[in-house]
């Protein structure tokens, strides 16, 4: 199914988490539940297969992988409430956490991964119209009137989280203040029209819905949007933007009931190897492989990135200062 027709079938329904079950395990076969992010369902329609014959070959046993997908902090609440996640495949630090202080995955989780458990990274783009008829070229332009702006609910969205930093942090890399930041991303979400709940979702509102004249979301999804719809749409580098990693974690609690963590940790591993970085750089996220980032260089534009530890002190502090009940992002979205 081509990306269109996928967005165009799931339409308004994208905002909430949907879990694609793979036919039953039979005897001797293991099954494993990936809950991610909302933007990496393509990822993983190609990712799990190669997992499952690799695993096969070496090992013998056949592996069944089911797929959940929604707003990262929407999907890591409903592991928080119950949903037995063997792994999560998150797209910011800040949700697996949530889940360590829950006590369903390891405190050092970070750790147990190379590169902080990122296997691969991202940065937010913009995603416009063809002739880019509004003149976007960096993060003032959003703010000005008469652009609307589609960013998913940072409440909710990891992509909507990093958009709301990204923006934040590219006027204090300038050299700009605190009240100078909080007025330019006042400015941005008062353009924004809707705010969805997940990424795919926000990418449906403004390929299909055609609402917005700018779309800012990872890079890895306006390169699929670009590539399916061609001419009809273009894409943005703004002058610096946020490194965007994409963290993964064995969620301990529910492997460990179930049996689940040899097959769990060798699916986290997979996403490491030659095989797995290879179908990461083909769906546009960057390759931790630097050989694999070389061979498909023309792919990712250079952009200058900060990150949130270096501009915000961390995910918690962003967390709390910024997305927490009553934060930055609540004061700005209540005088819109």
């Amino acid at each position: 199914m081509t990306y269109n027709k996928f967005a165009f079938a799931l339409g308004a329904a994208l905002a909430a988490a949907t879990l694609s079950f793979a036919p039953a395990a039979s005897a001797g076969e293991v099954t494993l539940l990936n809950v991610s992010y909302d933007v990496a369902r393509e990822l993983y329609k190609d990712i799990n297969p190669a997992f499952a014959a690799a695993y096969k070959k070496s090992t013998g046993t056949d592996v069944v992988i089911k797929q959940s997908h929604g707003g990262s902090s929407k999907q890591a609440r409903a592991v928080a409430d119950g949903l037995e996640a063997s792994v999560v495949t998150m797209n910011q630090a800040n949700d697996i956490d949530m889940l360590a202080d829950r006590g369903l995955v390891a405190q050092d989780w970070a750790k147990k991964f190379p590169n902080n458990a990122a296997p691969s990274y991202s940065t937010m783009v913009y995603l416009v119209r063809k002739g880019n008829p509004k003149g976007i070229k960096d993060w003032a332009d959003l703010a000005k009137p008469g652009v609307e702006v589609v960013i998913p609910n940072p409440k909710t969205a990891g992509n909507g989280r990093y958009t709301y930093l990204a923006a934040w942090g590219s006027v204090l890399k300038k050299g700009g203040t605190e009240a100078q930041a909080r007025e330019l991303v006042g400015k941005i979400f008062k353009n924004v029209p809707i705010l969805d709940a997940g990424g795919r979702a926000a990418t449906t509102t403004f390929t299909q819905r055609q609402i917005g004249d700018v779309l800012v979301t990872f890079e890895n999804e306006v390169n699929l949007v670009r590539a399916e719809f061609g001419d009809n749409f273009e894409v943005v580098y703004p002058s610096s933007s946020i490194l965007a990693e994409s963290p993964v974690a064995v969620v301990d609690k529910v492997v460990d009931k179930k049996n689940l963590r040899k097959e769990a940790t060798a699916y986290l591993n997979f996403l490491y190897s030659d095989a797995g970085q290879e179908i990461i750089a083909k769906h546009y996220l960057r390759p931790r492989s630097e050989a694999v980032f070389k061979k498909y260089s023309a792919n990712f534009k250079p952009i200058s990135l900060f990150t949130v530890d270096e501009v915000f002190g961390g995910w918690r502090a962003a967390q709390k200062k910024h997305f927490d009940d009553g934060g930055e992002f609540d004061k700005i979205y209540s005088s819109k």
